[in-house]
C-alpha cells in the first residue's frame, strides 16, 4: 500500500466488474500508468451475476438498432479475442402459439439492417438441432448467439492489464475525492480489511462503478441519473439445451435459456429497485414462479429438471440528463465528461451499456482519458487476444486427460501452467466440475486466489449439482495449504462460502434441493459443526 500512496498514477479505475478491467486493460495496453481499485473483488457485481449470453444483438434489432449493431460487432470481436472464454453454440429464436407469428418477418428485417445474419428455418428442423424445445413451436429462426463465461472473460483482462504494467487494489473502497480547486487529483480508499484509510493521487480518475455509479459521481460531487434494474435468474440441475433458445417476441421477462458449462440458466425478470437495496438483492417467490412458468413454455423438459440455485443481478440503467423522472432510460454506451458538463476537471464516467459492449465501453473511455492526457495512442484490444485465447496450445503442455480437456475449456492456453506431474495435482477437489488440486495450486499462485468465492469464480468449484455440498470443506482444506493461510481464516472462510451457497438456495428449496440443503446442514454443521465457531472480529476475517 505504501508504494501505492507515493505514486502518482495517469488513471484510477473504480470498480472492478468487466467494464473496469476492460478499461484498466486498454489503458495499460497504451503504455498508461493505472490503478484500478475494487471495494470488493472483481466481478462482484452485474458481471458475476448475469445469465452469460454472448448476445448476437438479434434481442435488439426491433427495439434499439444501434445496440443490436454494437453487440453484433462486439460479438464477432469477442469470438476472436476471447475464444476460450466462449462456447459457441448458436441460438434459437421461437415462436409459439401464444405469439404473433407475423413479428417473426418484422424480426429477422431488423436483424439484417442491423448486419446479423438471421436464417429463418422450418420448425421441424429446429426441433432437430435443439430436441429441448417446445416441440409446439410454429416459427424459428437462427442466429449466432452463443454463451460466455464473465469470470473467465474478467480474469483474462485483468491477467493482460497486469502483463503491460497494470495495478489493481481489492477490498478497497473509494469514501471520498481529493478535490483542489475544481479538479479531482485523486481518490480517499479505505481497506475493508483492515479499516485503514489512505490517499492515492492521479492526473485523472475513470468511474466504472455500474450500478453503484451514481453513488460515486455523487461522493464527486455531481449527478448520474441512475436508474437500477434488477433482475433475477434460475440455475438448472444439468444442461438441457444445445443451443441459446429466445422467445421471437418483444422483449420481457424470462424469455432466454442459456446453455452454461454443465448447467443451464433462464433469465431475466426487471424491476427497478432503490440505490440502497442494491447491495443485497433477494429473488422473491412471485419472480421464481414467473421464471419457471416462461421457461417450461420454451422447453418443456425444465418442468422435470431440478432447480438448484436462484440468484439476482442489477443493470446499470442510465436516464438522459433532462430527464431525472427515469422515463428515458437507455441500455446504450454512456461516456460523461464531467468537465465539459459539470466544470469538474479530472473525472469521467463511463456507464451503461451491457456485458457484450465491455470492450467498446472500455476503448471509448481510455480514448478520451488518452485525449485529456495528452497522448496519442491506438486501441489494440479489438485485435490482441486475451491471455488463454492465443492461437495455439503448447503440443507438450499437458498429457490427453477428461480433466486437461475441462481445464483447457477455462483456461485456454494457460492450461499448460497448471501443476499436473504428482498424484497430488491429479487428485480432485470438485467432481462436479473436474477441478484438481494442481488447478487450485495454479490459481492461489498465478491469480493470487486466497479464498472460497474466488476459488468458485476462477475454477467453477462448488458450482455443480451439489452446490459444494462435497467439495467445500476439501476445497479448504487445500487453499488452506497452499495459500498457507492461517486455520480459524479458512474456518471462517468455509462458513462464509456455505452461507453464500444456501443463500442461493433458498429460494427453491423444495423437492430434491431442500434434500440436498439438509444433507449440507448435517455435513457442515452435524459433522464439522461450523455453526460452533467463534466468529472472527472483522479486522481479523479472511
Amino acid at each position: 500500500m505504501n508504494n501505492n500512496t507515493h505514486t502518482l498514477y495517469d488513471v484510477i479505475i473504480i470498480g472492478g466488474g468487466i467494464t473496469g478491467v476492460g478499461t484498466a486493460r486498454d489503458c495499460a495496453m497504451r503504455g498508461l500508468k493505472v490503478l484500478l481499485v475494487e471495494k470488493q473483488d472483481f466481478t462482484n457485481g452485474a458481471t458475476g451475476r448475469n445469465h452469460g449470453l454472448l448476445h448476437s444483438g438479434s434481442r435488439y434489432a426491433v427495439t434499439d438498432p444501434e445496440s443490436a449493431k454494437e453487440c453484433f460487432q462486439e460479438n464477432m470481436i469477442l469470438r476472436r479475442i476471447a475464444r476460450h472464454c466462449i462456447d459457441p453454440t448458436n441460438g434459437l429464436f421461437i415462436t409459439l402459439p401464444a405469439d404473433d407469428l407475423s413479428y417473426q418477418k418484422k424480426f429477422v428485417e431488423a436483424c439484417h439492417k442491423a448486419g446479423i445474419n438471421a436464417e429463418i428455418i422450418d420448425p421441424e428442423y429446429a426441433r432437430q438441432i435443439e430436441p429441448a424445445v417446445n416441440p409446439d413451436l410454429i416459427g424459428a429462426v437462427k442466429v449466432p448467439d452463443a454463451s460466455i463465461d464473465p469470470f473467465r472473460l474478467s480474469i483474462a483482462n485483468v491477467i493482460d492489464a497486469k502483463r503491460n504494467g497494470g495495478e489493481f487494489l481489492t477490498y478497497h473502497e473509494v469514501i471520498g475525492f481529493i478535490n483542489e480547486n475544481g479538479r479531482i487529483k485523486g481518490v480517499i480508499l479505505r481497506n475493508n480489511k483492515t479499516g485503514k484509510t489512505c490517499e492515492i493521487h492521479s492526473r485523472l480518475t475513470i468511474n466504472a462503478a455500474g450500478s453503484w455509479g451514481g453513488l460515486i459521481a455523487r461522493m464527486a460531487g455531481v449527478t448520474v441519473n441512475m436508474f437500477p434494474a434488477k433482475g433475477s435468474l434460475l440455475i438448472f440441475g444439468h444442461r438441457v439445451n444445445n443451443m441459446v433458445i429466445n422467445r421471437c417476441r418483444k422483449p420481457a421477462n424470462a424469455d432466454i435459456l442459456v446453455p452454461d458449462d454443465t448447467v443451464c440458466v433462464i433469465g431475466t425478470t426487471s424491476d427497478q429497485v432503490p440505490v440502497e437495496t442494491i447491495d443485497d438483492l433477494k429473488v422473491t417467490p412471485e419472480e421464481v414462479n414467473t421464471l419457471i412458468t416462461e421457461g417450461e413454455q420454451m422447453a418443456p423438459v425444465l418442468a422435470s429438471t431440478r432447480i438448484i440455485r436462484a440468484y439476482a443481478g442489477v443493470r446499470p440503467l442510465v436516464a438522459k440528463d433532462n430527464d431525472p423522472s427515469g422515463r428515458s432510460i437507455s441500455r446504450g454506451i454512456v461516456l460523461l465528461d464531467h468537465e465539459t458538463r459539470d466544470g469538474l476537471k479530472g473525472f469521467i464516467t463511463i456507464t451503461g451499456g451491457k456485458m457484450m459492449t465491455y470492450r467498446r465501453m472500455a476503448e471509448q473511455a481510455t480514448d478520451l482519458a488518452c485525449t485529456k492526457l495528452g497522448i496519442d495512442r491506438r486501441c489494440k484490444t479489438a485485435t490482441t487476444p486475451l491471455p488463454g485465447s492465443e492461437s495455439v496450445i503448447a503440443k507438450n503442455s499437458k498429457p490427453h486427460s477428461y480433466t486437461s480437456f475441462v481445464q483447457e475449456g477455462r483456461h485456454g492456453t494457460l492450461t499448460q501452467e497448471i501443476p499436473h506431474q504428482t498424484i497430488e495435482d491429479k487428485a480432485m477437489v470438485c467432481e462436479c466440475e473436474e477441478v484438481s488440486v494442481g488447478e487450485v495450486k495454479y490459481v492461489v499462485n498465478k491469480l493470487n486466489t486466497d479464498n472460497l468465492v474466488n476459488l468458485r469464480r476462477h475454477t467453477r468449484m462448488g458450482m455443480g449439482t451439489c452446490q459444494s455440498e462435497l467439495c467445500a470443506c476439501r476445497a479448504a482444506n487445500v487453499l488452506c495449504k497452499v495459500a498457507k493461510l492461517e486455520v480459524q481464516k479458512s474456518e471462517q472462510d468455509l462458513t462464509d462460502f456455505i452461507s453464500e451457497r444456501w443463500k442461493g438456495m433458498f429460494p427453491v428449496a423444495w423437492g430434491e434441493t431442500l434434500k440436498e440443503g439438509q444433507l449440507m446442514s448435517q455435513i457442515y454443521e452435524g459433522l464439522c459443526g461450523l455453526n460452533q465457531l467463534t466468529p472472527l472480529k472483522k479486522e481479523d476475517q479472511p
